[in-house]
């Protein structure tokens, strides 16, 4: 029943559309927009029969933005004769308003646009209830959309300043704007003010900050971070710095951003009782829609998230244990393996671990250091396995207790940063022979590669160096002997060639 009233609800956002919305529609959808406006229609009606989720949401968003259209265009000059009752409702439901005391009754009314507006009445509360949206002329029309963010692990949320709301492209000009209003409370404009970072050599930065983000409308799964294209932000009309684009060879192509939030709280207002506006701007890209949102977050450093992974507990040793077992009595290539070398070094600094941990996504068996890992990403996060290169969220993140106990046995010695896995889950140290023979390598190798041989002779024969003539012993000192002068230029001879 539901679903045959929003299927009704679509339909009559359908019929009420122009040409352009209609050949818009078609466009999305990849049908031939070409034609009379009564075959756009029936095309256009043909695709409620693919139930498509982006299809519904693209003809609320071209019905939305209709609206805005004509309330733009009708209502500031218009001869309050033309409109019915039934019209001035639907303007109320999409919360634009109206002189109430200029629309006559519904019995004076165009009987046509009696009809038209009680269908658009009709969609548009199947499709949006009776929430007002909150728009104003010749402005993108904005809507809440149910749409997730991924959760940034240096950021903890205090409170939702503007709920993720889709920057609906409006019209067929390239570059689009929407502005958004938020007030902050008593408690979160304290908050802001009174906690900054005033430590020695910091940069008196927010501890409590106001986060703008902006992703792709898609609410099949969580959206990382994403401008859109041409992106342009203003703050209570203040310019708000972005990331840096990152350059392309790439031909035609926009560069990109950088996929992160944005500070915005050096220019927003502090205090409950004045709103901040921001203003976007950006330029429409064809088939992508896009979300934007604002909340108050508390900034975490890496020495804060390392004890909330210490305190999380760490994998069992017997977890790893088992894996070692797995691994070297796997015999499906007819290979067996009886022991492993693995460092107990971090790939990253080269050093010995004090944290050492892996991603519960990854099944190899080298750890890295966990405090050494959330530093860099404090600084660039990229959030990659530097083992396999594979994504390690920090909630994937794990102390593995196996190597955690190897690393403080005094079995290992301090210099020494190898180890060998055995077959029934154990371990030992690099037998010191065998460590010798790779250190003395090694020093071969680096000897090999500082020296540098010149090789000039023409032949293949062994030069000799001529033997120098034997001293005189009643011959003077050499400081004694006679300075003769240097010898005259020689004469220059001049042709004259006339």
């Amino acid at each position: 029943m539901a679903f045959n009233k929003e299927k009704e609800a679509l339909r009559n956002m359908i019929l009420t559309f122009r040409v352009s919305e209609l050949q818009m529609l078609l466009g999305f959808a990849g049908r031939n927009q070409s034609g009379k406006k009564t075959e756009l229609q029936d095309r256009s009606l043909e695709l409620l029969q693919l139930n498509s989720t982006p299809v519904q949401k693209r003809i609320r968003e071209l019905f939305q933005s209709s609206q805005e259209t004509q309330q733009a265009a009708m209502i500031p000059g218009a001869n309050a004769l033309q409109y019915s009752a039934a019209y001035a409702q639907m303007l109320g439901l999409a919360g634009f308003t109206t002189q109430q005391q200029g629309i006559p009754q519904a019995g004076r009314a165009n009987p046509y646009a009696a009809q038209q507006a009680q269908a658009q009445v009709a969609a548009y509360t199947a499709a949006y209830g009776t929430q007002p949206l909150q728009a104003k002329p010749n402005q993108t029309v904005s809507q809440p959309c149910n749409v997730k963010f991924k959760q940034l692990p240096f950021y903890d949320i205090h409170g939702e300043l503007l709920k993720p709301t889709s920057l609906v492209t409006q019209g067929s000009s390239r570059f689009q704007e929407a502005q958004f209003q938020f007030l902050l409370s008593p408690e979160q404009a304290t908050n802001i003010a009174s906690n900054r970072d005033i430590r020695m050599g910091s940069k008196l930065d927010y501890l409590y900050q106001i986060q703008l983000r902006f992703c792709l409308l898609d609410p099949s799964a969580e959206q990382g971070d994403e401008f859109p294209p041409s992106i342009c932000v203003q703050v209570n009309g203040k310019m708000c710095t972005l990331p840096n684009p990152i350059p392309t060879n790439k031909p035609n192509v926009e560069p990109k951003r950088p996929p992160r939030p944005v500070h915005i709280t050096p220019l927003c207002k502090l205090t409950p009782t004045l709103n901040n506006i921001v203003s976007v701007k950006w330029a429409a890209d064809y088939g992508k829609s896009w979300v934007v949102g604002i909340w108050l977050v508390e900034k975490l450093s890496s020495d804060q998230l390392l004890e909330r992974l210490s305190s999380k507990g760490k994998r069992n040793s017997d977890f790893t244990r088992e894996l070692i077992k797995k691994k070297l009595t796997d015999d499906e290539d007819g290979i067996a393996t009886t022991n492993l070398k693995v460092t107990v070094s971090c790939p990253l600094g080269k050093m010995r671990m004090s944290k050492p941990c892996r991603p519960t996504t990854c099944d190899h068996l080298q750890c890295f250091d966990a405090a050494l890992f959330l530093m860099m990403n404090e600084k660039k996060p990229t959030w990659t396995c530097p083992v396999c290169d594979s994504a390690a969220k920090y909630d994937d993140l794990m102390v593995d207790g196996y190597f955690e106990e190897v690393i403080k046995a005094p079995e290992l010695p301090d210099e020494e940063n190898e180890i060998i896995l055995n077959q029934d889950g154990s371990w030992n140290p690099v037998p010191k022979d065998e460590e010798e023979e790779r250190k003395r390598k090694e020093k071969e190798e680096e000897e090999r590669k500082n020296a540098v041989v010149l090789d000039l002779s023409d032949d293949d024969e062994d030069y000799t160096p001529a033997p120098k003539p034997a001293a005189d012993p009643d011959a003077p000192p050499a400081e004694d002997l006679p300075v003769l002068p240097p010898p005259p230029p020689a004469e220059i001879e001049c042709i004259d060639i006339e």
